[in-house]
């Protein structure tokens, strides 16, 4: 069982890995307590152990969902910690497929959460309207920020969600959702600024390793603080959705957290800044 496993896994950690030796220093975060979007009640303000704690209940009872649970040393010679946590439930044809993971900080900046991603994978049988999940997505989340290529943006400027111009209803958004982003909308949130894309920030942010020297660049040369996207790809038939992705990026908090760590020692400084290799030709 999936409780078992994990019990197991945690036992085989010094005591000393399930909390920090010094005092933790709270980064700065993209979200308000008022503002502050959840994935499945995980927030940028959970630590590992609650992130994982969520994650756990929610495939509670699923003999075939799987933990894995990745641990980092605070400092060259340090203790352990909770880096990521990734639950998995394989996809069935009569099971939707889920996919729970979360990134952390060292205990140093509070070991809190800055990369948060939840994957369905909906089984034939279990395709939800891609307008209902639209409606489900707003009545939680609000206004996006931009709704096009598949995906409802949600763009976070000091403490808010910005706008493009744009009002969504619920069903302008799934009129728009299936079209390209209207690139006058894009350049209008970027304004006269060279920082970077938002939307390309988070793109890249799922694919690439989810450690803060490795997000660290882009997320301090982001146009936004947070980002919040939710991806619906279309299932069979195409108003009906295959596949749901949903991933949260403080952007600010690995900025922050980044500087708290280097000045603890929790991370070696010479390494925390990603380094660039020639390309494939």
């Amino acid at each position: 069982m999936l409780r078992r496993a994990l019990l197991c896994i945690l036992a085989t950690l010094p005591a000393a890995s399930l909390a920090a030796d010094t005092k933790p220093k709270p980064p700065e975060s993209a979200f308000t307590a008022k503002l502050r979007p959840d994935i499945l009640g995980v927030s940028t303000d959970a630590t590992a152990e609650s992130a994982r704690a969520a994650f756990e209940a929610r495939l509670k009872g699923q003999s075939d969902a799987k933990a894995d649970i990745q641990q980092q040393k605070l400092g060259d010679a340090g203790t352990d910690f909770v880096a990521a946590v990734n639950f998995t439930l394989p996809p069935k044809p009569k099971q939707t497929g889920e996919l729970l993971s979360g990134s952390f900080t060292s205990p140093a900046s509070g070991n809190r959460a800055y990369f948060i991603a939840r994957n369905l994978t909906f089984a034939p049988d279990q395709q939800p309207a891609k307008a209902d999940m639209i409606k489900e997505v707003m009545g939680k989340y609000g206004v996006p920020t931009i709704v096009g290529d598949q995906h409802l943006y949600y763009i976070y400027r000091a403490g808010s969600v910005i706008s493009s111009g744009t009002k969504y209803k619920e069903t302008t958004a799934l009129d728009a959702i299936d079209k390209p982003l209207d690139p006058r909308a894009a350049v209008k949130l970027n304004g006269e600024t060279v920082r970077g894309s938002c939307v390309a920030v988070i793109k890249r942010a799922q694919t690439k390793a989810k450690t803060l020297s490795a997000m660290f660049e882009e997320a301090k040369g982001a146009n936004c603080d947070g980002v919040l996207s939710v991806q619906l790809i279309p299932g069979t038939p195409a108003d009906r959705v295959g596949i749901a992705q949903f991933t949260l990026l403080d952007a600010k908090l690995v900025v922050s957290a980044t500087a708290i760590d280097n000045a603890a020692g929790a991370t070696d400084p010479s390494k925390s800044m990603p380094k660039g290799s020639a390309p494939k030709l």
